[in-house]
């Protein structure tokens, strides 16, 4: 009987010790998740009671969406290549909601690339425009007379080929693949970064061809600065070199008139649509030049401060990474330039670790870049991690890129995952959305939301990424403070559409 008891008070003794250490178990995990989730970005973004309804209804579809991907991992999109999916985006009840949301700004946009290929190959409709073609390379040029410029073919009027062809709907299908990256030939898609840029580069250069008659580019600009509206965006940072521009009858537009250009046509635009705050030119120099011809675009970027002092942000090197001049070569220059303009430079965008071209971000760094584009490598620094997080530098991420341009297939391996877990300054942009036939910027958010960010993260994060792209503007602060204005206004109207149009599963 003694044995007996004995054994049932141990049995007891037993069961409230592991209840004890279960319970124990239960909150130091509560702590742990409840500490990483205090770091995620917009983890410190209060929600009124009308954005916490807007915000249940948001994560309903989103929760649906993942949750549906996780049980059929073979279907799910992000772990292809953006094209294989583009067009299923619109179904998507998430990509609905994020197109009507303000978006802030577009931080991180190359000129040439803006416009949807649908408004492209309308502008090819123009008068003048001479083709000149063979072994599948494109060259475009306006003129009123057959130009003047080298063709190893011969030039001929564009319309008059289109007429020709017997089929203008199969001519504008095959115009258009020199205008896009867009395909949905696998191969390609499975290309390595060498291929893909070098076919990103033609489709660069034929469509510079079209853009450098002044009249069509005067078109282009006002047509992209529509789009981004259009997919609410209040304000555009733009990086151009500031090409030359012509007139049919062979007149010379130099760098300088180009700017005035883009001025001329925004202040236009902001005239018809009174709630865009406006743009600003990030002057750009391709990588790959000497730093003689850098040097010139320096001083380019001098003149335009002191003439355009508003419209002028600061300076930037583009062009693949892997393939260009690190910014170590351009160090004199460079430093120099520092006390005379902002720099926001690219650093990072590469697969690679321990070379030049990661970095990069090394450099631009220390030579007090503003931000840094892409920073994809960024998590294989952790001392340039610190510095970024010490000066507050904001990495200017651009998801659908990374994957079109070779570096990343499946999103949930991006880094950008873990810049927002840890809370770092991220602003999101989409550098060549009509390249890869992309939204200005609906389907970058899209993507990062459902298939980079955290399952949990909600309408909190997608509220600090608008945020981010306000602060981390080249605005003054009376800029920001208009574009926040804006942005409140339409954040609101946006939760009471979401609210109202609220058509939930039972």
């Amino acid at each position: 009987m003694h044995g007996l008891i004995i054994s049932a008070l141990l049995f007891l003794v037993g069961q409230t010790s592991a209840r004890v250490l279960s319970n124990k178990y239960d909150a130091d995990r509560h702590i742990l998740l409840s500490q990483e989730a205090e770091l995620f970005l917009g983890s410190g973004v209060k929600l009124t009671e009308d954005e916490a309804k807007a915000n249940d209804i948001l994560m309903h579809w989103k929760n649906k969406e993942v949750d549906e991907a996780f049980a059929n991992p073979e279907h799910y999109n992000f772990s292809k290549h953006f094209f294989a999916y583009r067009n299923d985006v619109s179904k998507s009840k998430v990509y609905q909601i994020i197109k009507k949301m303000p978006k802030g700004a577009a931080l991180h946009v190359h000129a040439s690339m803006m416009l949807d290929v649908d408004s492209l190959l309308r502008l090819t409709y123009e008068d003048h425009l001479y083709a000149c073609y063979g072994d599948g390379d494109l060259q475009l040029r306006f003129a009123d007379t057959v130009p003047a410029q080298l063709c190893p073919f011969e030039w001929n009027l564009l319309s008059d080929l289109r007429n020709a062809s017997g089929d203008v709907a199969a001519f504008d299908t095959e115009l258009r693949k020199h205008l896009t990256l867009y395909t949905d030939d696998e191969d390609f898609q499975n290309s390595d970064i060498n291929t893909t840029w070098e076919r990103f580069e033609k489709v660069y250069i034929t469509v510079a061809g079209i853009l450098k008659y002044r009249p069509v580019r005067e078109k282009f600009i006002y047509e992209s600065l529509k789009n981004f509206y259009d997919d609410n965006v209040m304000y555009v940072e733009i990086r151009s070199g500031l090409h030359e521009l012509h007139e049919l009858d062979g007149t010379v537009h130099d760098r300088m008139y180009f700017a005035t250009l883009y001025e001329r046509v925004t202040e236009q635009f902001m005239q018809d649509y009174p709630d865009f705050i406006g743009i600003k030119l990030i002057l750009t120099s391709s990588r790959s030049k000497s730093p003689e011809m850098v040097r010139q675009r320096i001083e380019l970027g001098r003149r335009l401060k002191k003439e355009n002092p508003e419209f002028f942000a600061g300076f930037d090197l583009v062009g693949q990474e892997d393939r260009g001049r690190p910014l170590s070569e351009f160090l004199p220059l460079l430093m120099e330039a520092k006390e005379d303009m902002d720099f926001y430079f690219h650093g990072g965008e590469t697969n690679w670790f321990g070379t030049a071209t990661d970095e990069n971000m090394v450099d631009a760094v220390l030579l007090g870049t503003k931000r840094i584009g892409h920073a994809y490598a960024l998590m294989k620094h952790p001392m340039v991690l610190a510095k970024v997080r010490e000066k507050d530098i904001a990495l200017e991420v651009n998801v659908i890129s990374n994957v079109v341009l070779s570096l990343v297939r499946d999103v949930r391996n991006h880094p950008l995952a873990s810049y927002l877990a840890f809370g770092l300054p991220v602003v999101l942009s989409s550098d060549d959305p009509g390249a890869w036939e992309a939204d200005p910027m609906s389907h970058d958010f899209y993507v990062a939301f459902v298939g980079v960010a955290s399952r949990q993260a909600d309408l909190r994060l997608l509220k600090q990424l608008a945020y981010n792209s306000i602060k981390y503007s080249a605005l003054d602060n009376k800029g920001k403070i208009r574009l926040f204005n804006v942005f409140v206004r339409r954040w609101e109207e946006f939760v009471k559409d979401v609210i109202a149009n609220d058509s939930l599963e039972v």
